[in-house]
């Protein structure tokens, strides 16, 4: 825990209490897919745009919370490869939204000493998008704190389907090397995911009532701890994610075995 939990959770709800909360037992990685944004816009006759940018405070109370608890590892489901569907509009001021967030939090996010990373075809973002996530990465990629995994156009099936052309790709130029391809195991194949060297989750929290994995991490959640609420994304805060933390806490991880 990199600071104390009454500078954490300074103001806790009745009810809710952060002393209880484990320092050893905090998760390596927590994984959010964060979903409302258009539902808490719907109900104040906004349109969805509105609760994507109000959505943004969310997201930095729960970096900053997630660090400050010591999380090492927070991925984000910012934008899914099937998001492109949305109308233009939409997309257009999403990507647009990603790229002067990014730009107008990154020497926070550095004095931090976090580290922002993404995952996802980023090749097919619009340059200005793609620039500032470049950017961040540059800045940050010598950091030593939390690493932030932003997930933008990823899918987990196209995930795996990349994972298997590169490792397709290296076998075959080992054979026109005269040399045995490697063996294909779940270790190699781990290694080209999108998320080498980065563990896999051990708690993936959904937000907004909904109870599906929308292409998340499909491989790398075979063993994460779910937490699912019905609070809309822009309503999410560190509240909420200490109660995230605590149920993960009392979770019994067997991990296929029997204790």
């Amino acid at each position: 825990m990199n600071k104390p939990l009454d500078y954490i959770f300074p103001n806790p709800p009745a009810g809710l209490d952060p002393t209880r909360l484990d320092p050893a037992a905090v998760p390596e990685h927590v994984a959010v897919i964060m979903d409302g944004n258009g539902r808490w816009a719907k109900e104040r006759g906004k349109n969805r745009l509105f609760g994507h940018k109000a959505g943004i405070e969310a997201v930095r109370e729960t970096i900053r919370c997630a660090s400050d608890v010591g999380v090492r590892y927070l991925t984000i489901y910012s934008f899914s490869s099937e998001n492109w569907k949305r109308p233009q509009d939409e997309v257009i001021g999403l990507m647009n939204l990603f790229a002067t967030t990014m730009l107008a939090e990154v020497d926070g996010l550095h004095e931090e000493h976090v580290r922002v990373m993404t995952i996802g075809r980023t090749d097919e973002l619009p340059k200005k998008t793609r620039d500032a996530f470049a950017k961040a990465w540059e800045k940050t990629k010598d950091n030593d704190g939390m690493t932030l995994v932003v997930a933008v156009n990823y899918g987990g099936r196209v995930e795996m389907l990349d994972a298997m052309r590169s490792l397709m790709d290296e076998a075959h130029a080992a054979v026109r090397a005269g040399r045995a391809p490697e063996e294909l195991t779940e270790e190699s194949f781990a290694r080209h995911l999108y998320t080498a060297d980065i563990p896999d989750p051990d708690l993936l929290i959904r937000t907004s009532g909904e109870m599906r994995v929308s292409n998340f991490l499909l491989w790398q959640i075979a063993y994460s701890e779910f937490v699912c609420t019905d609070v809309l994304w822009p309503d999410f805060d560190r509240y909420e994610l200490l109660r995230a933390l605590l149920e993960f806490q009392g979770r019994d991880r067997r991990f296929g075995a029997v204790k």
